[in-house]
Parts: structure tokens; sequence; C-alpha cells
């Protein structure tokens, strides 16, 4: 049994990722489980404050959308919020981007991240472009939890590990499970390669690297480590 060494491994290397994030005001914290993570996102949330999520494999996972619609405090925007199904309950695409643009007036951004980095940086690539701009500017407060596993070398381990393993896998769920017929002829869905392709549905168009904030925007973004496996 290995699981105190992963144990402490896992933390000693979210400790380096929130080192270098609070150098670039950026907040950073370690929570070693699921259920750690979700209480304390619970208590970054106030009452009366909106939330907005974006899509996120994450947020979940863990579970905070389920207990904040039970604690009922808090108006929450999901522009592709799914119904059991997995079809969008706002079927028509002009009613999601509608939804998408109030994020930018929300309280609270939840989201997850693609990758980040032994030296703080948060790596992301959009196809649609509205979670990664939302990152970087609109919400008042943005909470980004992010499993150990996301924890990467630096910014080239990271693109590889979204072009090669979470893009592909993020393509094919959401043609399997979310019924996107568009994304069937994707390369990556086909063969689980990313070729750099120029398809129509191509979901890797907008790649961001944040690598800090602004002193007048300290502690605007918050990261949570999670000492799990999450997300894609």
């Amino acid at each position: 049994d290995l699981n105190q060494e992963k144990v402490w491994l896992h933390e000693e290397r979210a400790k380096m990722v929130i080192k270098k994030l609070q150098k670039e005001n950026i907040n950073g914290q370690y929570v070693p489980s699921l259920q750690e993570a979700l209480t304390a996102i619970l208590g970054m949330i106030p009452p009366g404050v909106v939330v907005a999520r974006g899509d996120s494999i994450t947020m979940e996972q863990i579970g905070i959308i389920t207990e904040l619609e039970k604690r009922n405090q808090n108006r929450i925007i999901d522009p592709l919020k799914i119904n059991a199904e997995g079809f969008y309950v706002n079927a028509e695409w002009e009613q999601r981007r509608r939804i998408a643009r109030e994020v930018f007036s929300a309280d609270i951004y939840l989201v997850g991240t693609n990758a980040i980095t032994l030296d703080g940086k948060l790596v992301n690539i959009d196809g649609w472009g509205n979670r990664v701009s939302a990152l970087i500017f609109g919400p008042e407060k943005v909470i980004v939890v992010v499993g150990v596993n996301k924890i990467v070398k630096d910014v080239n381990e990271a693109l590889e590990r979204i072009h090669q393993f979470a893009a592909p896998i993020n393509a094919k769920r959401h043609y399997l499970k979310h019924h996107r017929e568009e994304f069937a002829d994707l390369p990556c869905v086909r063969t689980g390669r990313c070729i750099d392709c120029s398809h129509a549905a191509r979901i890797c168009r907008y790649t961001v690297i944040i690598e800090g904030v602004a002193s007048w925007e300290k502690g605007r973004i918050n990261v949570v480590l999670v000492g799990e496996a999450l997300g894609i």
C-alpha cells in the first residue's frame, strides 16, 4: 500500500504550486479530499451572491452545484446545464449564448482548469471561449478547482496534456453523452489523437495561459488543489 507516500507527494507538489501562485497574486489552498474541497468551496460562497459555472467534470465530481441548489441561497447561472438524458436544458444556441454572457456579471465563477504548472500557471484551451474569457475578466471572484493529476512540469507539458489527452476525451464525452453529433467526425474523436485539425467543430480554438493577476485584483482568482485525481 503506497497511499501514504502518494498523499505526501501530492501535498508537496501542491505546496510548490501554491507558493508560486501566491507570488503572482493568486490565492491557493490544498485540501486532501473531495469532501474537504466541497466544504472549502461552500465556505467561499456567501448567501445571496450570484454564482456562475463553467463546464467542468471536476465540479460535477465534487457536487458543488447540487449542494448550492440544496442550500437554495444563491442564483446559479449555468449556460450548459444538461438534463438527465444529457441534452442541453437550453436547446437553442442563442439561448445558451445569451446565458453565457450573463456569466460576466456574476459575483463568483466556479470552474476547473485543463492543467496547472509547478510554477503556478493555469493553462486552458476552449472551443467556444466562454470559459477562458470569464476566467480572465468579468466575475468578481473566480474559484478554480483542480485535482493533483493536472499538475504538470511546465507550459509545454500542459499543452501536450490538453491536446493529446484532455481534448480527445472531452470531445468524445460531448459526442457520446451530450449528443453533439457535429463532433462525430472530429479526428480526435475518431482516432484519439490530435492532428491540429481545421474541422468546423474543433474544440481547441482559444488557448489561454494565466501567469498571474494584477496587484489591484489580488485574490480575484482562488485555486483549490485537491489531493485526488479529478476531471479530465
